[in-house]
């Protein structure tokens, strides 16, 4: 890491044409599709900056969503009301630049994401993300988020317990 970051909603001064993460599918998001969705409003992008070049050394979006009761783990959903679904933020894509991996800038980038969920005046009892592979789910494992009974690889992380 080469300085301090500010993490900012994505706007139009934003310069997305270089960002790489070293994933393909991540890095044409941002660069082609991210700037849409915000527009759109199906997604908010929050981009961290590094102060001192201007540059973009990350992102993650967030959005609203809701998964059902039935598939949150049992000692969790007791302590919910009988709904049939939980209103939860979802963390749908997460990137670091390659020139910023390694220095915890992900780790940081999530627990903004976390503090944004907890703050919001709509109210989500989680944050609930797709882990891609098992890397990533050994990062959001490593947070604190706990896999959903019915689909292993979704994880999310009671916003209560934080």
């Amino acid at each position: 890491m080469r300085g301090g970051f500010i993490v900012e909603p994505l706007g139009p001064s934003h310069d997305r044409a270089g960002f790489a993460c070293g994933i393909d599918a991540l890095d044409r998001y941002f660069r082609h599709q991210a700037g849409q969705d915000v527009r759109r409003r199906v997604t908010a992008c929050f981009v961290a900056r590094e102060i001192s070049t201007g540059g973009i050394a990350g992102f993650y979006t967030l959005s609203a969503d809701g998964i059902l009761l039935g598939g949150i783990p049992a000692v969790l959903a007791k302590r919910l009301p009988r709904y049939p679904s939980v209103p939860v933020a979802r963390l749908g894509r997460l990137a670091v630049a390659i020139a910023y991996q390694g220095a915890k800038l992900g780790g940081a980038l999530l627990w903004d994401a976390v503090d944004r969920a907890v703050r919001s005046e709509v109210a989500v009892y989680a944050l609930v993300v797709d882990a891609k592979d098992e890397r990533a789910e050994t990062f959001y494992r490593h947070h604190g988020f706990v896999a959903l009974e019915s689909m292993p690889r979704t994880l999310l992380l009671p916003l209560k317990a934080v």
